[in-house]
Order: C-alpha cells, then structure tokens, then sequence
C-alpha cells in the first residue's frame, strides 16, 4: 500500500466499512433515523459551473438509507494538508449534491489525519449577513484524528477506530501498545481478507520501522489476549513479513530476525539467557521452518524441550 495513495486508501476505508465509519464519526444520525436499509455510493466527480474549470473530485459521497424512507447524503473529504482545504469548495461540493439530492438531508464532513498539533485553525463557518438578516450560514462537520486519544479508543468495537488508531494521538511510550490494540480489534470485528488488507493501512500510517515489528511480534505473543491473533499471523506467515523484523528482498534478513526474536521469546517465557551457546547454536543452524515451528510452540510449551522437541 503505497504512502503516495492517501486519498484513495481512505476512500478504500469508507468504502469497506460505510456503516461503522458513520457510527464512529456521525452517530447522531444512526440514533435519529434507526434502521438502516441501504447503502450508496454516488457519482464521486460534481458538474462543472464552467467548461474551464479542472475537475472536483469529491472523497466520499455516501448515500444511506433509512426505514421510513429518510435519506442521507454524507460528504465526507479526506484532509492530509489543512493548506490545501478550502470551505468555498466545500459548499459548492454540498450546495450540487443538495441539488442533485432534494429530498437528503447532506452532511458535509471533513477528516484531518495529519499527526501533528495546529498553530492556526482552519475556518469553520462561512457567514453573510446584514441589518440582522443572514443570507447565508455554512458548516461542516469537522474531524480531527490526532485530537482524538487512542487509549480512549481501546474498549471501542468498531474495525474503523481500529484501523485509525496509529493517525491518533499518543505518546511514544504507548506506540506498541497502541499497535496491538490496533492489529487486535481489527482481528476480533473484521472479516479474514479486510484483517489482511488494512494491517498494511496500520503499518504504512503508523510507518512501522524493522526494530518495532519485532517488538510488536513478541507483544502480541506475551499476552494471552493476543495468542490467537500470533498464531493467525504464524499460519499466513507474517514472520517473513512486517510483523516479525523483515529486512525486505533479502532471506538472510528475514532468518536473522526470526533468530532475534525466538531468543528475546525464550528469554520471556523460560526465563532462558540468549546467550547460552546451546541454545545460538541451535538457532544459527535452524532452518526457516525449523524456526516458524519453533515460534508456533512457544505459545504453549511449558519449557525449552517442549520446543525443541524431534529436531
């Protein structure tokens, strides 16, 4: 999943989750309407007001509707760099849809996820008025992720702040745990082929470095919560990949890693000095599936001969 895809990586987000972005972000609107019948995505390029203009993208036009035939139009536009939002577009993206869209109440939406603390907002209202006549009021619903704290997002069930988790504020010291919570409830609420679709979104937006992913793999397989989740990751042989120290394109890499984190496991579990000569003998000469059987029995063996067992 590439970093230079921001825009589309989210919409790809919306798109598999629709329901649980608008409950996280909007649940007014669930609470309001009830029932939800139906879910749209509608024409995502707005006409042009003249034939100069460049083409409107609009991020996500989500059409939902609910019992009684209420209908919903959410406009939602993704924001990395707040310089480059503008509220005029915005209304005119609102203002065509509510045209396009008579009988739907629209909700224009923005979603900031840069990391970082602002020295100046960016406008929140458009207002024309005089003599205490208003001829025009704008707003928007406006989102921030990193004002959102990750912790409070924890005990949250919902795939959506799961996955959002790295792009919320935190502080160095909870960066592991934070991931774990990530790769866990995404794991517990999403289905098998979403759980491996956005733990690349997870790794690329919370840029995993090597050192981490072996720290993240041996978190998740010292608690007990996360035991299935080591195994699933263990079967699709994510120890080769982000989660277990890789060093891309190169297999003397990814052995080395695999090395480094069963020793950091035994030491853990069993209470086993790495540097015991037996013990770095047995992991220099293992083989890749020596090692991937060995990591599977850590979860459940009681000592050192448990695991190494007929090898």
């Amino acid at each position: 999943m590439p970093p230079q895809s921001h825009d589309h990586n989210f919409k790809n987000l919306f798109q598999d989750f629709p329901r649980e972005s608008l409950e996280l972000f909007y649940p007014q609107a669930l609470e309001l309407y009830g029932e939800l019948l139906e879910i749209t995505f509608v024409r995502q390029e707005p006409r042009k007001h003249h034939l100069s203009d460049s083409a409107l993208a609009l991020d996500m036009p989500i059409l939902f509707r609910f019992a009684h035939g209420c209908l919903l139009l959410w406009l939602v536009e993704f924001q990395e760099d707040k310089d480059k939002f503008s509220i005029y577009k915005l209304l005119r993206y609102t203002t065509d849809l509510m045209e396009a869209h008579p009988d739907a109440v629209v909700i224009p939406t923005v979603l900031f996820t840069d990391r970082k603390n602002w020295r100046e907002d960016v406008p929140r209202q458009l207002e024309s008025h005089l003599i205490g006549t208003t001829f025009l009021h704008f707003e928007y619903v406006h989102l921030k992720l990193f004002a959102l704290h990750a912790k409070d997002y924890y005990s949250v069930n919902n795939p959506v702040a799961k996955i959002l988790m790295p792009k919320m504020q935190y502080s160095h010291s909870e960066r592991i745990e934070v991931l774990r919570h990530a790769y866990l409830g995404l794991y517990q609420l999403a289905s098998r082929m979403l759980f491996e679709k956005y733990t690349d979104f997870i790794d690329v937006y919370a840029h995993v470095q090597p050192e981490e992913q072996q720290a993240l793999c041996a978190d998740i397989m010292e608690h007990e919560e996360t035991a299935m989740l080591a195994q699933y990751i263990k079967n699709l042989g994510r120890d080769e990949g982000r989660v277990e120290g890789r060093v891309e394109g190169r297999d003397e890499g990814r052995i080395e890693g695999r090395q480094a984190i069963i020793q950091r496991l035994f030491t853990k579990r069993f209470g086993q000095n790495i540097l015991n000569i037996e013990v770095q003998e047995r992991l220099r000469k293992a083989t890749p599936e020596q090692l991937d059987l060995w990591a599977e029995r850590i979860l459940d063996a009681k000592n050192l001969d448990e695991v190494f067992r007929d090898n």
